[in-house]
């Protein structure tokens, strides 16, 4: 004022309008209030979507999948997938091992381990060297087999001979595509049972003992095949024939060499017991 007076300032809201108040108090606050305004946002944020076990919920309340709860299953496929493909690792290096000690020659392991290996290679995985060695048949064989039924009355009723070389003889001939069967299947059981008896047919080994099983069941299913019905026994009977050498064309007197008789050896089996399993 003039004179020296003392200024009086107005007191805060004289001279001015509501609106310049509002404004005001709206944008000036006490120190620190923006950390203030940045706490009344963050109570303002909804509450954490959590269960009463801490575990984080979706929107319909339904506990949220781990991380880890998609890739359990695939980690078990896996797992599983490792141990089988092992396993199949394992039993191929072990045939392939025993193999080898099949065909090798004779040596302690071999022999130490003869049982093992027999019982894993014969008769499905046989090894031989004939396909560099050939040795060809210089023998025709007949190979014929018969079974006994015990009647009820104690009486023994025997049935005729059914010749197995001639059935598998006949699924050969003019056939483009014979079977494995019906080729090699009789005539190497009795190859081999030739090798592990001898002439006495006593079987003194376990491999002997198991070829003449193979070779009974071979006989027993073929007759059953064929004439049906049930029996007790059954024996074999084997005719060998000698193939004589070639002759050359032109020999004089060659067709009557080559229709020449013979001598045939016929050896009969003993009386086999069959399980009685509708045979």
């Amino acid at each position: 004022m003039p004179g020296g007076g003392v200024a009086v300032e107005p007191p805060p809201g004289i001279g001015e309008s509501p609106g310049d108040q509002v404004s005001a108090v709206g944008t000036e606050g006490p120190p620190g209030g923006t950390a203030l305004g940045a706490a009344e946002s963050a109570d303002v944020r909804e509450p954490d979507q959590r269960g009463a076990s801490g575990a984080p919920r979706c929107r319909g309340g339904e506990p949220a999948e781990g991380p880890g709860g998609s890739e359990r299953p695939a980690v078990l496929v896996k797992a599983g997938l490792s141990v089988v493909v092992a396993l199949c690792v394992a039993t191929a290096l072990i045939h392939v091992l025993l193999v080898f000690l099949h065909v090798a020659p004779p040596n302690a392991v071999s022999q130490q381990y003869s049982r093992q290996v027999n019982a894993w290679v014969f008769p499905l995985f046989e090894q031989n060297w004939r396909l560099f060695a050939p040795d060809p048949e210089s023998v025709n064989r007949q190979i014929s087999a018969r079974a006994m039924r015990t009647a009820p009355d104690g009486t023994a009723q025997v049935s005729d001979w059914f010749d197995l070389s001639g059935a598998d003889g006949s699924a050969v001939e003019h056939n483009p595509f014979p079977s494995h069967t019906s080729q090699n299947m009789l005539r190497r059981a009795w190859s081999s049972y030739l090798e592990t008896h001898g002439g006495d047919d006593q079987a003194r080994t376990e491999r002997a003992l198991m070829m003449e099983t193979y070779l009974r069941n071979i006989a027993a299913d073929r007759v059953a095949a064929h004439r049906g019905g049930a029996f007790d026994s059954i024996q074999l009977r084997v005719v060998t024939v000698p193939i004589g050498p070639p002759v050359p064309a032109g020999t004089p007197g060659r067709a009557a060499a080559v229709a020449a008789p013979r001598p045939a050896d016929t050896r009969y089996l003993p009386w086999w017991k069959v399980a009685s399993h509708g045979h």
